[in-house]
């Protein structure tokens, strides 16, 4: 694809806001729920335009995913909203026994997940949902990687009949996918095309991937870099035909090693076409309180991290 990056960065979160408010107009079976993070999770727009279709539980999240659960009984679209640690750790069981075993038509959507939430520390800092929530069966996993995918992905599950996890964040990221480039659930996209190496990324770190193919470019190293913004189903096809050319696949993602997207395209590759492979992801930890970019590096997951690990793969691969 052409990379176009806005002079502007905008939070994924917005991105949500914005899908869900142009949603109310576009579908009226459509409804929001909030367990008391309207603010954070940018639904006030909708809340205001849509009153009588906004439903604040409070801070019920257990209780927000079962009513969910009724409401898509009733035939509506629920999207539920608040943090992601609240969105899954705290509602696990709600989730599996009442949304994805009985396939009810419910979107979850969690804001404010990984290190990025930055100083509010390790208990919210959740690193696992993907892992979590991509091992239920009939469940959906969506991590757009910037605040115009995220309102694309936003507008693409009110027409996806099913459970699905959408995964967005708190701070603000560089706008580089276009605005009406389309959103197509389980299609990988194509953000750099290259023949040394290929790098899937997934949500914020789709960026840190493109900045590191432009370094390693400098190096004369060039980088496939693919959007794999469906973890869940994921498009195999893509994978098989990226790494068949160039044989040889580093995974970045902000989430743990154990569960996340290097799980899924290691999965794939050792039934398939098995190939030197490294991970960008946190190593087994839990996170603590800092600013998104020191955390970042800290933990492993930057621009400076995946060129190292394209580095050290092609020393594999040779």
């Amino acid at each position: 694809m052409e990379i176009t990056v806005s002079p502007e960065k905008k939070d994924t979160r917005s991105g949500f806001g914005q899908g869900l408010l142009e949603l109310g107009a576009s579908h009226p079976d459509v409804v929001a729920l909030c367990a008391d993070l309207t603010g954070s999770l940018k639904m006030n727009a909708f809340e205001k335009a849509y009153p009588e279709r906004f439903f604040q539980v409070g801070i019920a999240e257990a209780n927000m995913m079962g009513v969910a659960a009724g409401l898509a009984t009733a035939g509506k679209i629920p999207f539920t909203g608040t943090f992601a640690n609240f969105s899954t750790g705290r509602v696990y069981d709600q989730i599996r026994q009442s949304i994805a075993y009985s396939e009810k038509n419910v979107k979850i959507c969690a804001s404010h997940a990984g290190l990025t939430l930055g100083e509010d520390g390790a208990t919210h800092q959740i690193l696992e949902d993907i892992g979590m929530m991509k091992m239920l069966p009939n469940m959906t996993v969506v991590v757009p990687c910037d605040y115009n995918q995220t309102r694309l992905a936003t507008l693409a599950l009110a027409e996806h009949h099913g459970p699905a996890y959408l995964r967005f964040g708190r701070p603000s990221w560089p706008i580089f996918t276009p605005a009406e480039s389309g959103f197509q659930i389980g299609k990988a996209q194509l953000i750099k095309s290259g023949k040394d190496v290929t790098i899937f990324a997934t949500g914020h770190l789709v960026w840190k991937s493109y900045e590191a193919a432009k370094e390693l470019a400098a190096q004369g190293i060039d980088a496939e870099v693919i959007n794999i913004h469906t973890i869940k189903p994921l498009d195999i096809e893509a994978v098989l035909d990226s790494v068949s050319k160039t044989r040889c696949v580093v995974t970045a993602e902000e989430h743990q090693r154990n569960g996340g997207l290097g799980d899924s395209i290691a999965q794939v590759l050792a039934l398939n076409s098995p190939l030197p492979m490294q991970m960008v992801a946190v190593n087994d930890s839990f996170g603590e309180s800092g600013t998104p970019a020191q955390l970042m590096t800290k933990y492993g997951i930057d621009t400076a991290d995946v060129v190292a690990a394209v580095v050290r793969v092609l020393k594999r691969k040779k």
